[in-house]
């Protein structure tokens, strides 16, 4: 275990070649020792926390759960830079009275953006005329019937930040836009968007676009019935989490004329399979998870990220966190673990 006089470590798992410069000076302001390594597996992350015993874990995709929290007594916060935190398992996080902690808002104009313009090429049916175009064709209607966004309704499922930002940006654009979201208690509701539970809001959606984080309970929330209940010739836009939607019946769907098309940031898995149907299919279009990405976000993500962390340093609670688990009142510093 850590002594209270130690240093305490903070450890990135899976940085991808960031630049972490500013993140580590601001860890290393708070007292920490920073230990940088390529965890991908929790194999190897439970065999690396067995031997720093860190304090903090900074995570990218690394799965966390319960033999890393065995291995790490000492952890008592988990940071993940992303605003998903699915690779995490809260349940054995509380257990062991770890925080997790996310990064909710360090891209939420490019997500939103990136999913209306996802939206509004699907409803103009720009990448299917684009591929027509290079194929060697030129016929206005080959790739179908373009429609007016004004003329349609937009859904969005999770009515987050970025939700209700895609909200703003797209009221007078869409004739009307809709939403779902059991958890957005009514006074943080846009006053633009008619509040729907999910069957009604994907029955009126002609698009629908998710925000949504990923749960035990909302895996495949996209899938061979829920599509059922989409207007014919919907569209669905996905920048969330892959495992929201069950490819397999999006496909299928498409491929039976159920659904006019679909555009995916996010796939599971990453990336898609090449030569897979997902790749190849006339109707998909795909950007490879970069809804988030601009000049300024990549240091922005980690910078809040370690802002996460030294916060608990400072104050024993971390900012954006998603959980409370038992045990960790405020308070629960570094210098309390023994």
């Amino acid at each position: 275990m850590t002594d209270m006089n130690d240093e305490p470590i903070a450890l990135y798992t899976d940085t991808e070649d960031a630049d972490l410069s500013s993140a580590v000076a601001l860890l290393e302001a708070a007292g920490f020792r920073v230990v940088i390594d390529e965890l991908v597996s929790e194999t190897e992350l439970a065999m690396r926390v067995g031997e720093l015993q860190p304090a903090a874990l900074l995570i990218t995709y690394a799965p966390v759960g319960e033999p890393v929290f065995k291995a790490g007594p000492t952890i008592r916060v988990v940071s993940c830079c992303a605003v998903g935190f699915d690779s995490v398992d809260i349940a054995a996080a509380d257990r062991h009275g770890v925080w997790v902690c996310n990064v909710p808002d360090a891209a939420t104009e490019e997500v939103a953006s990136h999913a209306l313009s996802m939206a509004l090429a699907l409803v103009r049916r720009l990448p299917f005329m684009d591929r027509h175009v290079r194929d060697g064709g030129w016929s206005f209607d080959a790739a179908g019937t373009a429609a007016l966004p004004a003329e349609l309704t937009l859904g969005i499922i999770g009515l987050g930040r970025i939700g209700r930002r895609l909200a703003s940006l797209s009221r007078s654009l869409f004739a009307d836009v809709v939403g779902c979201d059991p958890l957005l208690d009514d006074d943080a509701w846009p006053q633009a968007v008619r509040r729907l539970d999910l069957e009604s809001c994907l029955a009126a959606s002609n698009v629908v676009s998710l925000h949504t984080p990923l749960t035990d309970t909302n895996e495949h929330l996209i899938n061979a019935r829920t599509i059922e209940l989409l207007p014919p010739d919907a569209m669905v836009v996905n920048v969330s989490r892959g495992r929201l939607v069950d490819e397999g019946a999006l496909l299928d769907a498409l491929d039976r004329g159920r659904l006019a098309a679909a555009a995916l940031d996010v796939t599971d898995p990453e990336p898609p399979e090449v030569g897979g149907r997902l790749r190849s299919h006339p109707r998909v279009m795909l950007t490879p998870h970069a809804a988030f990405y601009s000049a300024a976000t990549p240091d922005r993500y980690l910078i809040h990220q370690a802002e996460n962390v030294s916060s608990w340093r400072r104050e024993g609670v971390p900012r954006n966190a998603v959980n409370r688990p038992s045990g960790a009142g405020d308070g629960l510093g570094p210098a309390s673990i023994s």
